[in-house]
């Protein structure tokens, strides 16, 4: 019966870390916003492109409601498929998503979109920004050519933050 007890209790702080994990993958992505210049565009709203399933969704929906990036509202929109992904700011894609990085890349290329991904490796393939753990903690790597493919400029106050790749 401990046992059982002790395995429901070990599920239960594996989900609370994870979700927790995911609230503070959508504070930095409010972060990025202030931190990172895009070129002008016309647009009144800023949109943020969520690709596959992920719990972070439900953050960045709670976070647009009373977030502003800059002076644009901010828009969450959620694809299920790459085919399906159009024009976003920011695009995350969760780990749970089925398509491979090159064709996100493709796909995003030259329309000034942050890419930000979760996977080990994804930011030395091409992802602006790739979210991984290290000692415990939720940290950033900043590819800089992925940035200036997508002619974004980051603050050197968040270059600082990152692991520069």
């Amino acid at each position: 019966m401990k046992k059982l007890f002790f395995c429901l209790f070990l599920s239960v702080l594996t989900f609370q870390v994870s979700a927790q994990n995911y609230q503070l993958h959508a504070v930095y992505m409010y972060q990025f916003t202030k931190y990172i210049k895009w070129p002008a565009s016309g647009s009144s709203e800023f949109v943020i492109g969520v690709l596959g399933d992920t719990p972070a969704i439900e953050y960045l929906d709670k976070m647009a409601q009373t977030k502003k990036a800059g002076s644009k509202d901010i828009v969450i929109k959620k694809f299920k498929s790459l085919s399906g992904v159009t024009k976003t700011d920011m695009l995350f894609v969760g780990k749970e998503a089925d398509a491979e990085l090159s064709n996100i890349i493709n796909k995003v290329k030259g329309q000034n979109t942050l890419l930000i991904t979760e996977e080990e490796g994804f930011g030395l393939e091409g992802s602006n920004i790739n979210f991984v753990e290290r000692n415990g903690r939720l940290v950033f790597e900043l590819n800089q050519k992925a940035m200036e493919r997508e002619s974004l400029k980051v603050s050197a106050e968040l270059a600082k933050l990152a692991i520069v790749i």
